[in-house]
């Protein structure tokens, strides 16, 4: 297959929105429309119900959140669609935020009843910043929740962008008898159906057809021939190109959990959806179709598979074309790596992959060469631009609970802080790890990791710092005298390099005014003097 081909086919996007609101569950229908799975796991089987296909992390089967982004990829009308499903709490909004990074569009899941919440503003944020194309889809119609349009003014006021429905429901709650696509113009009547695909779809090409009252009964029908009306004089007409620019949103209504009004979304996504997008680098942008290969590492995950132990460095392909067992540059080390086993990914079950193409996100195994960031090349010295990285807000030292399993907690820590999820710090004397995390309940998933997955008995104890900075300087007399005042805030992190840890903001201004000299960072992105 040639490159540009491959390119137009692939069609990869970021499924993103505030806890609860239905997104690994409108994830998983995805998969039921395109076949990669036969039965949603929404359903109980003897009494025992079944996790969501994206949820593979034993802590998120428990917890019923997702915590890691999970990648997913399947054929649907002649297109390949890559799926990144993210953590929707707050506490794992980083790996959200870079996932943003490897994805050409996005589709947002907004709770009918609770509407635009604050997680979901901040999301939009990111995307906003990018102009990143999004679709969004108003879940849980089956609900009592918010009028429709209602929910639309809310749309355009909070997230700042146009919006136009494509589809529009007819009834809500116990009256919800299904939705009409004003963009192909039919009816899909609904049915609770949490397991299968729906097919009653009928087309009605003019509202003002009887059928339209003999389906519905008169009430409704008289109802969306009104709204349907309001809307074609209030919103524009759907523009292709403003919604590639970001500018505008289409709108779908439905309910995940019973298959509904998703089909009606993944064919308008198909149609209208970029194919893979370029790139900024620090030395120029990339096209997908230049023909030799780059890529970035946009996140790490450690123990994809508990059994065997193994990390995996999820690599967004921009350029050209991936081959097996071919040796690629890795910048930042200037090392040539080959990779035998590339993996593309079903949730956690992975298989060995020849090629790949630009959009297509693949798994590499790693034993510590990449860190989030990092670039893979033909050769040629370039940095991706845009990789997000966070100052943790909370610290807590983790203390080692079992003097024997030393090692099991060593490396556990260095594996899973790998992820960025958290940072760490080590303070002397007595090689004390410190942690850092942007969110509370990223200690819970650490520590539940460490136990399950390495054996390591251990526990976090609060410590008094709200910041941490990287310290770099050439004055080395200052250095010296900022040492000796604060020894007791002085760690380095797993590289090596200093980190003043600041116990109140207040602090850090007096050690930024009383040191002139010494620069202080805010994260951990920048070129250390030599």
């Amino acid at each position: 297959m040639k490159n540009s081909e491959a390119v137009e086919k692939r069609r990869t996007f970021g499924i993103i929105a505030h806890p609860d609101a239905g997104k690994t569950t409108l994830t998983e229908k995805l998969l039921l429309f395109g076949g990669a799975i036969q039965t949603a796991g929404a359903v109980k089987n003897n009494k025992i119900k079944k996790t969501a296909t994206s949820d593979f992390m034993e802590i998120e089967k428990q917890r019923g959140i997702s915590v890691a982004t999970s990648v997913m990829a399947f054929e649907y009308s002649g297109k390949q669609v890559n799926i990144l499903d993210t953590p929707g709490h707050k506490d794992f909004a980083e790996d959200t935020y870079r996932t943003l990074t490897a994805v050409d569009s996005v589709i947002l899941v907004i709770d009918s009843a609770n509407g635009v919440e604050s997680q979901t503003e901040k999301l939009m944020e990111v995307c906003r910043m990018r102009n990143t194309p999004v679709i969004i889809y108003v879940n849980k119609m089956d609900r009592e929740g918010k009028d429709a349009f209602t929910l639309l003014d809310e749309l355009e006021e909070k997230l700042n962008i146009k919006v136009r429905p494509l589809t529009w429901p007819i009834g809500m709650g116990d009256r919800f008898k299904g939705v009409y696509n004003l963009h192909e113009q039919n009816l899909n009547l609904f049915q609770v159906n949490k397991t299968k695909i729906a097919e009653d779809i009928v087309t009605i090409k003019d509202l003002s057809d009887p059928t339209l009252d003999e389906m519905i009964g008169t009430s409704f029908a008289e109802e969306l021939r009104e709204e349907v009306e309001i809307i074609n004089g209030v919103y524009d007409d759907f523009d292709r190109e403003k919604y590639l620019a970001g500018k505008l949103a289409p709108v779908f209504f439905g309910s995940a959990v019973n298959n509904f009004g998703v089909k009606e979304l993944l064919d308008t996504f198909i149609q209208i959806s970029p194919s893979p997008r370029g790139r900024d680098t620090d030395m120029r942008f990339i096209e997908p179709d230049d023909p030799k290969f780059s890529g970035f590492v946009f996140k790490i995950h450690a123990n994809l598979d508990p059994k065997h132990r193994d990390r995996i460095a999820f690599l967004r392909i921009v350029s050209g074309k991936f081959e097996r067992n071919t040796f690629y540059t890795h910048v930042r080390s200037d090392k040539k790596m080959k990779f035998a086993n590339p993996t593309s990914f079903m949730a956690q079950d992975k298989s060995v992959i020849e090629e790949a193409f630009p959009g297509d996100v693949i798994g590499l195994y790693d034993t510590g060469n990449f860190k989030i960031g990092d670039t893979l090349t033909e050769g040629e010295k370039l940095q991706f631009k845009g990789i997000p990285s966070f100052s943790p807000e909370i610290f807590m030292e983790l203390e080692n609970l079992d003097p024997m399993k030393s090692k099991q907690l060593d490396k556990g820590i260095h594996q899973l802080t790998d992820e960025g999820v958290a940072q760490m710090f080590i303070m002397q004397p007595g090689n004390r790890k410190i942690v850092g995390t942007v969110g509370q309940l990223q200690f819970e998933v650490i520590q539940y990791r460490l136990i399950n997955e390495y054996g390591a008995n251990c526990r976090f104890t609060p410590r008094n710092f709200t910041k941490s900075v990287w310290i770099t300087t050439t004055n080395q007399e200052q250095l010296e005298s900022f040492k000796r005042a604060k020894a007791n805030y002085l760690a380095t992190d797993k590289d090596g390099n200093m980190v003043f840890l600041a116990e109140t903001q207040f602090l850090l201004q007096m050690a930024e005014q009383d040191y002139p000299d010494i620069t202080f960072h805010k994260n951990s992105e920048f070129k250390l003097e030599v």
